[in-house]
C-alpha cells in the first residue's frame, strides 16, 4: 500500500468540507466557517495552509455571489452603506470577513458596481488574514 503514503482521507475530505462551507458562510445564508475551520486545522495541523487557501478562496468567491446579486439588484433603492462604500471604495472590502455587515458591503460594492477584480482581491485579503489568525491561533503558533 506504498501508494497510498500520505493520503488521509479524513483530511481530503475535511478540506472539501472547509472550502464548501466557507463559501456558504460568504453568502446571505447563515454559517461560522471559523468553527469548521478551527476544528479542521486542531485535527490536521499538516495541512493549515491548504485549509487557509481554499477557506479564503471558498469565502471570496462567496462573497463575489453576494456581489453579483447586488450588481444585478435593480437600481431604485440605495443598498445600507452604499455611501460609506462609495466614499472609500473596494478597499473598504478589506472588512467583507465581518458578520452581519459583511454581506451588505459585498453587495452594495455590486450594486455601486465597483471594479470586480478589485474588489475580489480586498475581499480575498482581508478574509485571508482573518483565517491565517485562526490558523495561528489553532496550530499552536
Amino acid at each position: 500500500m506504498d501508494f497510498l503514503y500520505g493520503f488521509d482521507p479524513g483530511a481530503e475530505a475535511g478540506l472539501g468540507a472547509v472550502f464548501v462551507l466557507s463559501f456558504l458562510a460568504a453568502t446571505l445564508l447563515p454559517g461560522g466557517s471559523e468553527v469548521v475551520f478551527a476544528g479542521f486545522v486542531a485535527l490536521h495541523p499538516g495541512q493549515g495552509l491548504a485549509a487557509l487557501a481554499l477557506a479564503t478562496l471558498g469565502n471570496t468567491l462567496g462573497g463575489m455571489s453576494t456581489y453579483a446579486l447586488g450588481r444585478l439588484a435593480r437600481r431604485a433603492v440605495p443598498p445600507p452603506r452604499a455611501a460609506w462604500l462609495a466614499r472609500y471604495g473596494a478597499p473598504a472590502l478589506l472588512l467583507a470577513w465581518l458578520p452581519l455587515i459583511g454581506d451588505a458591503l459585498c453587495a452594495a460594492a455590486g450594486w455601486l458596481r465597483l471594479p470586480a477584480p478589485a474588489c475580489a482581491a480586498w475581499m480575498a485579503l482581508g478574509k485571508g488574514a482573518r483565517y491565517a489568525a485562526l490558523l495561528y491561533a489553532f496550530s499552536g503558533g
